[in-house]
């Protein structure tokens, strides 16, 4: 019986050394397979990068040979292969935005924006997209970003500083157009915009100051001098507000710098010169109704000085004062006139 027993259990220990031996073999096998395996899913990934980078530095040498078309193709390939490559999402997004495509240029830049926040160049740029499509207040947001990440940015304290003033919000737009004029103190867009917010805050002689120092350092603009006439009025500096006047027509005559230039010459009492400039502001731009008011206003003046007995100055402004509100009728003044003195 021992013999037997002895017998049986030889051949079931060379039975499980066996098995042991299979399940090594195979386990072995399965651990080889499986770093293989993994082995290549790394190179063909790192082989998917390369490309992806390959074709990202290709679109740019297109880029730079104008032919962007053939550039958005290789970028788009590449975002294909590693959708996660935000250079290549933000070398689309300049193409785009260069080429007026707001809509596009801003989902490329809010991509990369989201998937490197700290990336300055997709958040600056994402705001400057949104800017330009008129989303100001998300604009407002990207930018406060981009200041984030690198706060002494001349362009992103402008641009922030612009999109502030623009949602009416000078008191928030003034530490940064002060910041953009110290961080380029020779930049004259960075002078006229802070002389922009200088005068919606009402502070006009800082205005003042900023639009001439504007004027120094840059092209003259009639924009520029519109501002400038703006702030030198309501400080009543009306002989230097009628000479920048001047200045803004001999460039590029408007009809908003003749009836300006009428206002003051009304406020020296100045009447006659007043009225010439009016009618040249209606001859620039025959809907100008600013114009057709202070021609109203002029001839009223005259009905008034004459005790009343001037009919003919009376209804002249009351026709002008009529042909204003067909153009706009939302003018309570003037509506207020021309129930105060109509006949």
């Amino acid at each position: 019986m021992s013999d037997v027993g002895l017998s049986v259990d030889g051949r079931n220990g060379r039975r499980l050394a066996r098995a042991a031996l299979l399940v090594a073999v195979a386990l072995g096998c399965v651990l080889t397979g499986c770093k293989g395996g993994a082995t290549r899913a790394r190179e063909r990934s790192t082989e998917r990068s390369q490309t992806s980078d390959a074709y990202a530095s290709q679109a740019r040498d297109l880029r730079t040979e104008g032919r962007e078309d053939e550039a958005l193709a290789l970028l788009s390939r590449a975002i294909e292969l590693n959708p996660t490559l935000t250079v290549a999402h933000l070398e689309m997004a300049d193409i785009y935005e260069e080429r007026g495509d707001y809509d596009l240029a801003e989902r490329s830049y809010a991509t990369a924006a989201g998937q490197e926040p700290a990336n300055f160049s997709a958040q600056f740029g994402h705001g400057r997209v949104l800017h330009l499509l008129n989303r100001i207040s998300e604009a407002v947001r990207a930018y406060l970003r981009a200041l984030a990440i690198r706060p002494d940015d001349y362009d992103a304290n402008l641009a922030l500083a612009t999109a502030y003033i623009q949602i009416d919000g000078p008191s928030q737009a003034l530490p940064y157009a002060l910041r953009a004029t110290q961080l380029n103190p020779a930049s004259g867009p960075a002078h006229a915009n802070l002389g922009s917010v200088y005068s919606a805050l009402g502070r006009h002689r800082e205005a003042v100051e900023e639009y001439r120092a504007a004027a120094e350092l840059m092209d003259l603009t009639p924009n520029l001098l519109l501002n400038l006439a703006d702030s030198l009025g309501k400080l009543q500096r009306y002989e230097e507000m009628i000479n920048t006047l001047d200045t803004a027509n001999r460039l590029e005559p408007t009809a908003a710098a003749h009836e300006r230039t009428g206002f003051a010459y009304f406020k020296l009492r100045r009447y006659e010169e007043a009225k010439s400039a009016f009618a040249q502001a209606i001859a620039q731009d025959a809907t100008y109704f600013p114009a057709l008011n202070g021609l109203g206003v002029c001839r009223l003046n005259e009905y008034l000085l004459s005790n009343k007995s001037d009919v003919a100055a009376h209804d002249s402004a009351m026709q002008y004062f009529r042909q204003s509100l067909r153009i706009n009728g939302r003018q309570p003044r003037i509506v207020d006139l021309l129930a105060r003195y109509e006949r």
